[in-house]
């Protein structure tokens, strides 16, 4: 068997149902300018699956931004890896106001967000260290942990307890291997919405001597005083050792960063893989975060904005009864019971009677019997949005509890029925 025939019979979890799910379920098309309402399958929809959540998408300063960045230097410049002749100094502006904004002394801009986090933990451990990390890690960390050669343990979900179980195992490993310790978790978890425990966290530093790596993709830019993300958050960004962010959330863009101290900092720009061996983030990218980031800076009141939908949102759902488990970020999850089954005819109705649109999680990622309907305010929304989507909710409850979705699972195949 080769493995053109092999990947026929190994479809993965979530390919087994590409049959029916693709194009509506998974991979759908939303279209029109980023926003609140969007465009799918022809129809205007209220949308509550864009990380906007400042709505820089759409902001005419940040628009602007884009078209002369694009229209002085074009997509192509700089060319090459930045090591070779990629470097601009653009993009050592941005790394120092970044570094300065989340309170490090040094940052290092990315070109993508995934490859890059998979590089950083490949760049910093080798087979002595040991990895210890939050069991609801974002796919890039997991990958990254699977170049680790060394040891790597897992705690439960912010289970302090566990974590220091688990630290337990790895000191007794490096004090044998003479390697180090590297906790990974994140700022703010993106399925469930809840804070990483790092004040928590760091409080175990003293006794395990360990270095911390914080993905804060969905902190950045929302949470703290100014924004800094969640070690501003909990007073601590000044332990964190290694502080991630990207730009697919709060600025609405391409690219990532690292922030450390100047001599990691060094470190990570001469052994980063990723970094030496592709192309630097292109300019009009570096020009457009240049400008997202000055409003983050100058503009409170988007971020005001956000919290005030956010409260709205999260108040409205949890007073009709829905359980929205721990969050206390903008992430807004709605947990019910269901089928996978019912869980597409449930989607579809808000879709197609309702014209709402939102992220469904089902088995495998969560567990079976599960359904979580994921909700993503932004400073975009309105509180008229709030007030049409908790009333939708409960229709759809109401719905899911007669058994009305059972009834319906049989026709759930949308791909007979799709419009262009």
């Amino acid at each position: 068997m080769n493995i053109v025939d092999k990947i026929k019979t190994r479809l993965g979890p979530l390919g087994n149902h590409a049959h029916y799910a693709h194009g509506y379920y998974a991979y759908p098309k939303l279209e029109g300018e980023i926003g609140n309402t969007m465009f799918f399958n022809g129809k205007k929809k209220l949308v509550w699956s864009l990380n906007n959540y400042l709505g820089l998408a759409n902001h005419p300063e940040v628009r602007q931004a884009d078209i002369e960045g694009t229209r002085n230097y074009g997509l192509a410049y700089p060319m090459g890896a930045r090591m070779m002749s990629g470097n601009t100094k653009l993009h050592e502006e941005f790394e120092e106001k970044i570094a300065d904004y989340v309170q490090k002394e040094d940052a290092f801009l990315l070109n993508y967000g995934y490859q890059g986090m998979v590089s950083i933990i490949d760049s910093l451990v080798d087979r002595k260290d040991v990895i210890v990390y939050d069991a609801e890690f974002h796919a890039c960390i997991i990958d990254g942990i699977r170049l680790h050669l060394g040891k790597h343990f897992v705690f439960k979900h912010n289970d302090i307890e566990n974590c220091e179980k688990q630290l337990e195992r790895a000191k007794k490993i490096v004090s044998e291997t003479k390697g180090a310790i590297l906790v990974i978790t994140e700022g703010v978890f993106g399925m469930r919405g809840d804070q990483g425990k790092l004040k928590e966290i760091v409080a175990l530093k003293k006794k395990f001597n360990f270095s911390l790596l914080v993905d804060d993709a969905h902190g950045i830019g929302c949470l703290g005083k100014t924004g800094a993300g969640t070690g501003e958050e909990q007073e601590v960004q000044d332990s964190i050792d290694f502080y991630f962010g990207t730009f697919a959330k709060s600025f609405a863009g391409i690219g990532a960063f690292i922030a450390s101290t100047k001599e990691t900092i060094s470190f990570l720009k001469y052994n980063m893989r990723s970094q030496i061996f592709a192309k630097a983030l292109p300019m009009p990218m570096v020009f457009g975060a240049l400008k997202r980031l000055e409003l983050m800076r100058t503009m409170p009141e988007l971020r005001e904005k956000l919290w005030k939908i956010t409260h709205s949102l999260q108040k409205g759902l949890t007073e009709a009864g829905f359980d929205i488990g721990n969050t206390n970020s903008p992430v807004t999850p709605v947990y019910l019971n269901g089928t996978v089954e019912e869980a597409t005819a449930l989607v579809r109705d808000l879709r197609e009677t309702h014209q709402l649109f939102c992220s469904m999680v089902v088995y495998p990622v969560v567990p079976k019997g599960m359904i979580i309907l994921r909700l993503i305010p932004t400073a975009v929304h309105t509180l008229e949005d709030v007030e049409t989507t908790i009333a939708v909710f409960k229709e759809i409850r109401a719905n899911l509890n007669s058994g009305y979705y059972k009834h319906q699972s049989g026709n759930s195949n949308i791909l007979e029925t799709k419009t262009i």
